[in-house]
């Protein structure tokens, strides 16, 4: 469906439920609504994913971290979710496993690690081998601190592309009749009898106002959640927006095998490396985030040096200066504010509260998203009448499997399983749509130029930084967000977006923009 016919719909339908929020919680409850049969809508002010949604760690994991700090119910969900998308999203949602660097002066972090994963086993109902010698993780690891090593100890979690997982959501929510549209801002709450009744929105597309009307509105806006609230509710701010900050290198730029968990020499926290779609990925920080939300968040100076700190201290051999650096991003947390001094102490749970017709979801992490969206569909059908919820339908996969004809295929099963995850039954026309050579990778990523074709043509992109950062992450797999590839991807990309050349000239600025200051290393900007 075109653009201006969503947008006709939204104004021209009365909703049963509308999402105010694009990241992969509202993705999720857009997902649950229609499959529990509901008449369902999302807007979500910038790109879809823009937010949190693709600047998370990637991980999918249960937070062993948030079991020693005894959030047991928390960790308890996440581990059987993870299990869960493991087996429901094979080439999406992928193994992981970390080796935590232990040394013999953290004897007291070993210890708490040992009994936390030995719980954590019995969360995720398997028993695992955890671990192994100083040598043999010295032998995987040759650029590993090796002085005073006593032992890595293996954490098993997950991974995944967090933009690509929203997308798939959205994917198969409006493959069932859902409706989605990026650059749509919910400005004001629409009231009636003193109740919520929908939004008045901006298309920021079209510049056009519009009144979308609907029984229930969800507001799944992460760490945007007291903007709404506040017009129902004055002067009650319940968040508190936490940064994580996160660096990228080229893959053989640091000599290891395995993905390596460390403590930080400075404070003790545990900082990471491990490799995703090609490259290695290094973070996080975790502090208070006072800038403006709407501004896209950026690695500070001191983030900056903070893990290139950590890394030169775990491997001085690899000597890391600025250049070795392709990206960063940054995320800002949903946290609910609960007062704790440190930031890391803050809880990672979810809240959701109902205040005079508008539903707020907020906190929470990605491997969670599905149970809160079944929460959130519990309370929905409560307040609409709709009696008791679909359980059979909610426990049915959100990621139907897709095939593809490999007949005449050049496609390598690591491609292969990749798309298919990604795309699900979208998978096949994918690559029937693709043109010479198009099923081939883009230097040395494993992203394939097919994918840019159908992002273009299929997936809503409005400006090129939705193509470059969040359809496909070239802009933080390339050096300089592939500027040196941007006419190559201009050629294939630009007829399928309707662009002529001033406006791609104008979209390539933009984007360049957007990246040399939201994505470089602090000192390039």
């Amino acid at each position: 469906m075109k653009r201006n016919e969503t947008v006709n719909q939204l104004t021209s339908t009365h909703w049963d439920v509308l999402i105010v929020g694009g990241g992969v919680t509202g993705a999720a409850i857009l997902h649950q609504a229609t499959q529990q049969g509901i008449k369902a809508v999302l807007i979500e002010q910038r790109d879809f994913a823009w937010g949190t949604s693709s600047r998370s760690t990637k991980w999918v994991h249960g937070g062993i971290k948030y079991l020693t700090q005894g959030y047991v119910r928390l960790a308890l969900k996440a581990v059987k979710e993870r299990q869960h998308l493991l087996a429901d999203a094979p080439g999406l949602v992928d193994n992981l496993e970390l080796v935590v660097a232990s040394y013999r002066r953290d004897w007291r972090s070993r210890w708490i690690t040992r009994v936390g994963l030995f719980v954590y086993d019995i969360m995720g109902g398997k028993l695992r081998r955890h671990h192994s010698s100083a040598r043999s993780v010295i032998a995987r690891n040759p650029s590993l601190l090796s002085t005073d090593l006593s032992c890595g100890l293996t954490i098993y979690e997950s991974v995944t592309d967090d933009a690509r997982l929203v997308l798939r959501v959205l994917q198969e929510a409006q493959a069932m009749g859902a409706r989605a549209l990026n650059y749509c801002c919910a400005d004001e709450l629409i009231m009636e009898n003193n109740q919520v009744k929908g939004v008045v929105a901006t298309d920021a597309v079209s510049g056009k106002s519009l009144d979308i009307k609907a029984k229930l509105v969800v507001s799944a806006t992460g760490a945007w959640a007291d903007k709404l609230r506040q017009q129902v509710k004055s002067n009650s701010k319940k968040m508190r927006p936490l940064r994580g900050s996160h660096l990228v290198l080229a893959a053989d730029r640091i000599d290891v095998q395995d993905n390596i968990v460390m403590l930080h020499p400075r404070d003790k926290r545990n900082v990471f490396i491990f490799k995703w779609e090609g490259r290695l990925v290094t973070g996080s920080t975790d502090l208070d985030h006072n800038g403006d939300l709407n501004e896209e968040p950026a690695v500070t100076t001191e983030e900056f040096d903070y893990l290139m700190e950590n890394l030169n201290y775990h491997f001085p051999a690899a000597k890391l200066i600025e250049k070795d650096v392709i990206a960063s991003f940054s995320g800002v947390r949903p946290v609910i504010n609960s007062g704790a001094e440190n930031p890391g102490n803050e809880s990672r749970d979810h809240a959701i509260w109902y205040e005079k017709g508008l539903l707020t979801v907020t906190g929470g992490k990605l491997s969670t998203s599905r149970l809160i969206a079944q929460e959130v569909m519990i309370k929905t059908r409560e307040l609409l009448n709709l009696g008791e919820y679909d359980s059979a339908s909610a426990s049915a996969t959100m990621f139907p499997q897709g095939v593809i004809n490999q007949e005449n295929s050049v496609l390598s099963p690591a491609a292969e399983r990749r798309l298919l995850g990604r795309y699900g039954r979208l998978a096949s026309e994918l690559v029937e749509a693709s043109h010479g050579g198009e099923l081939e990778t883009i230097a040395q990523t494993d992203t394939l130029w097919a994918e840019l074709r159908w992002a273009a043509g299929r997936e809503q992109v409005e400006h090129l930084d939705d193509l470059m950062l969040r359809r496909t992450r070239l802009g933080l797999l390339l050096k300089n967000g592939g500027q040196d590839w941007l006419p190559q991807i201009g050629a294939l990309c630009q007829p399928l977006l309707g662009w002529d050349q001033p406006r791609w000239n104008q979209e390539v600025d933009r984007y360049l923009s957007i990246w040399a200051r939201y994505y470089s290393v602090p000192a390039a900007v």
